[in-house]
């Protein structure tokens, strides 16, 4: 499926075709992303490419994380080039404040390399992943859309509760599971198969179709749907 991108979400907008029809976009600002780490099943274990997002300054940044991202002097470094031991490759570049790794076969990426939304030019539809909107401790109706008890007829004080949670006798106990109320949002999503409308080169933005979870200036890993069937046109894309 190859690797995506790491990117903040802007907010959302419309465009409109030759044709007058509306189209809702969600604006993201992915990349540019840097290849920090290679991943490989001789040494790993497992195959993955590893990217950074956005430039945290040096001064807020440990000294683990700045030998992450480039060449540090150190005693230690100096005895294994004694013993002539090869250096890891570095990206060379200013420590990263958001890093992800994609699984996927490794060969053709290298160290350093860097990614934009360029990588999106010829893709039809992305996986969009982030964490929604937390709106707190909430009550059955709100957070799961029950529709509450009834307004008449006996029902006093209680039109908005979810009603009866026991199992009588056998199992004698509220299964795990059961919807009722609690936190509602502040979870992981991933809304797939959202079509792809424009990529704008010049100021990395990413336009695609329709909503996206989390608040304006949440972090989102956008990558090419793995949704089956493969969608095979693009009736959104505009030039």
């Amino acid at each position: 499926m190859g690797i995506g991108l790491l990117g903040q979400k802007v907010g959302m907008t419309q465009l409109y075709t030759e044709q007058g029809a509306v189209i809702p976009v969600t604006v993201i600002q992915a990349g540019p992303c840097s290849v920090l780490q290679i991943k490989t099943l001789e040494k790993d274990g497992y195959e993955a490419v590893q990217l950074g997002y956005q430039d945290k300054p040096a001064r807020l940044a440990s000294r683990s994380e700045q030998g992450h991202v480039a060449k540090l002097e150190s005693k230690r470094q100096a005895r294994l080039a004694e013993k002539g031991v090869e250096p890891v490759a570095k990206a060379e570049v200013a420590p990263q404040r958001y890093i992800k790794e994609f699984r996927t076969p490794v060969a053709g990426y290298e160290v350093g390399q860097k990614y934009d939304v360029e990588i999106f030019n010829d893709t039809i539809a992305v996986d969009v992943t982030s964490v929604s909107k937390g709106r707190g401790y909430s009550g059955a109706m709100k957070r799961h859309n029950f529709s509450g008890q009834r307004a008449t007829h006996g029902v006093k004080k209680c039109h908005r509760h979810l009603g009866s949670t026991g199992c009588s006798a056998y199992p004698s106990r509220t299964p795990k599971g059961k919807r009722m109320p609690g936190q509602y949002g502040n979870t992981q999503c991933t809304v797939r198969n959202q079509k792809v409308v424009k990529v704008d080169k010049e100021n990395n933005l990413l336009l695609i179709r329709g909503a996206v979870p989390g608040p304006i200036g949440a972090l989102v890993t956008i990558r090419p749907t793995n949704y089956l069937p493969a969608p095979k046109t693009n009736k959104w894309r505009l030039a």
